[in-house]
């Protein structure tokens, strides 16, 4: 572990260097630090600290500044020891709350405003990945008559999406057995996800005691199922829900046009993003990614704060991207939060 390079002193600089530089975006000073952390020793002493700090890698020396700039490494230290996470306030609270729940449930609404919702309040860029389409539950279906040779079969999935498949029949299919078979099918396939469905479907078919008109219709289910549940998920890059980017121009790391222009860029293309997003799936708890530990996948500089929200057995990510320098105390309350807030939405 890096901090076991470490020794107390050492530790409490870090601490105080890098509150600093998330509150000033100005490099830190020993004079600086001296003054606003009290940590007990003189600004002498605080400067030969952070030159300790700097050779180990955890400081940097921007050559127009006296001060000094925290490394990734060192915000790799400061999250996974340093720091104590802030408790949400109840305004922040009951703020995302009203924000998320209003207007309406359907998975792709809730994900749009978390993400909006989340951004203005972090003042980074807000960003949900929704769930992969074939892990989706169905809820319900219905068979509704279109014409005498047409059908339309329309499936309710969990989270509120709704999908129409047209379905051409041969023959005359009366209302009872239309009726009937969607008991039949209501009965033996909701509460699946759609893979399963197409994965057992001829087996959970079998044995209906169908009348004659329902088992032609049930044969054609049989007989074309691996289509009508097929719902091909949206390309990577569609999956990515964004808030505006808008909100880092603010940013001191963005005063530059072309930092800004990568992350805008990151935006429209969004398919690498989706790819790393979809890669923090299936992990408890908030998940933090900074700088050069992204590779290539995003412009250097930045940090992914995420959490896992669910319902039932689908599952996505929602966070926030910003630079490395962000108050990730308040940040990793804010997307807990936000990630458990959309769970229950979906969920309930």
């Amino acid at each position: 572990m890096a901090s076991l390079e470490l020794n107390h002193r050492e530790r409490q600089v870090l601490a105080a260097v890098i509150r600093s530089y998330v509150e000033t975006a100005e490099p830190a000073g020993s004079r600086t630090v001296s003054r606003r952390f009290g940590l007990g020793v003189s600004p002498a002493t605080i400067r030969n600290t952070m030159s300790d700090l700097e050779e180990k890698g955890f400081l940097f020396h921007p050559h127009t500044s006296a001060g000094r700039i925290p490394t990734d490494k060192a915000y790799r230290v400061y999250v996974d020891e340093l720091m104590k996470v802030s408790p949400l306030d109840r305004a922040q609270s009951e703020r995302l709350s009203a924000e998320i729940t209003q207007g309406t449930a359907t998975l792709e609404s809730i994900l749009r405003r978390a993400a909006q919702s989340l951004g203005v309040l972090t003042q980074e860029l807000g960003v949900a990945l929704g769930p992969r389409l074939d892990d989706t539950i169905l809820s319900r279906l219905e068979l509704v008559r279109l014409s005498s040779e047409r059908l339309m079969l329309v499936l309710s999935l969990r989270g509120g999406a709704v999908r129409t498949i047209f379905i051409e029949v041969r023959g005359v299919i009366g209302d009872d057995a239309l009726a009937e078979v969607q008991i039949v099918l209501n009965e033996r396939l909701a509460g699946l996800t759609l893979s399963a469905i197409r994965a057992t479907l001829g087996e959970r078919l079998r044995d209906t005691g169908a009348t004659t008109g329902g088992t032609e219709l049930l044969n054609i289910f049989l007989q074309e199922g691996d289509q009508l549940f097929d719902m091909p998920s949206p390309s990577e890059g569609d999956s990515v829900v964004l808030g505006q980017a808008s909100v880092l121009a603010d940013q001191p790391e963005f005063a530059t046009g072309d930092r800004l222009r990568s992350v805008i860029e990151l935006t429209e293309t969004r398919t690498e993003l989706a790819q790393l997003l979809r890669s923090r799936k299936q992990s408890a708890g908030v998940q933090i990614t900074i700088g050069s530990e992204h590779g290539a996948a995003l412009p250097a500089g930045l940090t992914v704060v995420t959490a896992e929200y669910t319902a039932g057995s689908l599952q996505g990510v929602i966070g926030v991207i910003g630079p490395t320098r962000m108050p990730y105390e308040k940040i990793i309350s804010l997307v807990s939060h936000t990630s458990s807030l959309v769970t229950e939405l979906l969920d309930g």
